[in-house]
């Protein structure tokens, strides 16, 4: 009798062990796929960030890194050099062109300021060029003193679309130290 009880305890207890083993084995196993999962989900992470610190777009340069004096006039328009870079988040922006090279589909906005020597017949003015096309221009003229003109537009532009600001035919424009003719961008949001 006692042979008999102690055998179907011993049954019991192997039946439980075997249920138990098999339950550890499937734990194992979701344990492992989540792991799996968690490495998957940590390398998207990784490549979001990446992305997001690609997408980050920003720059403001002066026409003069030193001294002071006029650009212009010329009879024709030409790419104005921002040589002076104050931030260029992102690179877009080449100071050795002046030309800012879109890194990435989005709505930019830019911004453009010209100070000038105020003179009877020569203006102040420049235009910002999209791929080649005129987009605005700020442009002013008076008779004496110092002058400025400012513009700005907001683009949709796409990867690898160029933005640039040329001189107004026949006009000039005035830098400094103080920095005060500039040229300034930036991504709003990707699209």
């Amino acid at each position: 009798m006692m042979s008999l009880a102690l055998d179907e305890t011993v049954t019991s207890l192997e039946t439980r062990l075997r249920a138990s083993e098999k339950t550890v084995a499937e734990q194992s196993a979701f344990i492992k796929e989540l792991k799996e999962k968690q490495a998957e989900q940590t390398a998207a992470l990784k490549e979001l960030k990446k992305e997001r610190e690609e997408r980050k777009v920003s720059f403001s340069a002066s026409l003069l890194e030193s001294g002071a004096g006029n650009t212009g006039p010329d009879d024709e328009e030409g790419n104005l050099i921002y040589q002076n870079v104050i931030t260029n988040i992102g690179n877009a922006y080449n100071p050795d062109t002046g030309v800012f090279t879109a890194p990435v589909k989005g709505v930019y906005h830019f911004t453009v300021f010209a100070m000038g020597q105020g003179h009877e017949s020569t203006g102040t003015g420049v235009c910002l060029y999209r791929n080649g096309a005129r987009v605005v221009t700020a442009w002013s003229r008076q008779p004496d003193e110092r002058v400025s003109a400012s513009n700005g537009t907001s683009l949709l532009l796409e990867e690898n679309d160029e933005v640039c600001v040329k001189l107004w035919p026949n006009s000039w424009v005035y830098d400094n130290e103080n920095h005060l003719t500039t040229f300034s961008g930036h991504l709003l949001f990707p699209m």
